[in-house]
């Protein structure tokens, strides 16, 4: 049975959370600032307010510009998609390295369109190539331990972003329903008081959004179990 570190678990979850981060602001930003031209001031200032940002920025074109593609900005995307690789470049031996190519290409693309005429569409292949990251894992890590510590980050991730988005409540129980049957399969502590909350709240006719991040973003209170994980 081969073995997995602390540190390698907490890299998997991570590299879920920012390979979900990436993919799911770009798509929010694509339909948001699909128009640029038209684009509010007060548009992206919601936006950061929405995503618990700091508006650091001088206008929508120094948004635009330095919230997608500068490295700088921590909360940027493009500085989440090169977590997400630093992350893969370590865990090569686990993930492979085919799933660790589509991270490449990602960043690869991210780079185009950082110097683009037209952004939108290379941001859409740095979305595609994430989505083949996504399937190359599936069909190329044999370890289940490694998947499910995958997809548990993915999942935790996209239920953040969806409760700040204020997305669908049915969008928003699909994704719990999934993460409460993932976390069992990674041998992550977790609060099951929290996860209970998290699932009673989700029933609730109205969603307090805000609630489900607070619950969220607390739900485990130690990383994993042991000093190790077995695969």
């Amino acid at each position: 049975m081969a073995i997995l570190s602390i540190e390698h678990s907490d890299r998997l979850f991570w590299l879920g959370r920012y390979c979900e981060r990436v993919y799911t602001t770009i798509k929010e930003f694509a339909i948001r600032f699909d128009s640029m031209i038209e684009l509010k001031d007060e548009d992206y200032n919601e936006y950061c307010i929405e995503q618990d940002i700091p508006n650091i920025y001088t206008s929508k074109e120094d948004f635009i510009k330095r919230y997608c593609f500068d490295e700088t900005d921590t909360n940027s995307i493009f500085s989440n998609l090169i977590r997400a690789y630093d992350n893969a470049v370590v865990l090569r031996e686990e993930i492979g390295s085919e799933t660790l190519a589509y991270v490449q290409l990602a960043v690869y693309a991210m780079n185009k369109a950082k110097t683009s005429e037209a952004p939108l569409v290379y941001l859409q292949k740095v979305v595609d190539n994430i989505v083949a990251f996504w399937g190359m894992a599936d069909d190329d890590i044999d370890s289940e331990c490694v998947r499910s510590m995958l997809k548990l980050g993915k999942r935790v991730e996209r239920i953040d972003l969806y409760a700040r988005m204020k997305m669908e409540k049915a969008e928003l129980q699909r994704e719990m329903k999934r993460l409460s049957k993932r976390i069992n399969r990674t041998g992550i502590r977790y609060s099951t008081m929290k996860l209970a909350h998290l699932n009673y709240i989700m029933e609730m006719d109205e969603i307090p959004t805000d609630l489900v991040v607070e619950e969220i973003e607390s739900l485990f209170d130690v990383r994993v179990n042991e000093d190790v994980v077995g695969l």
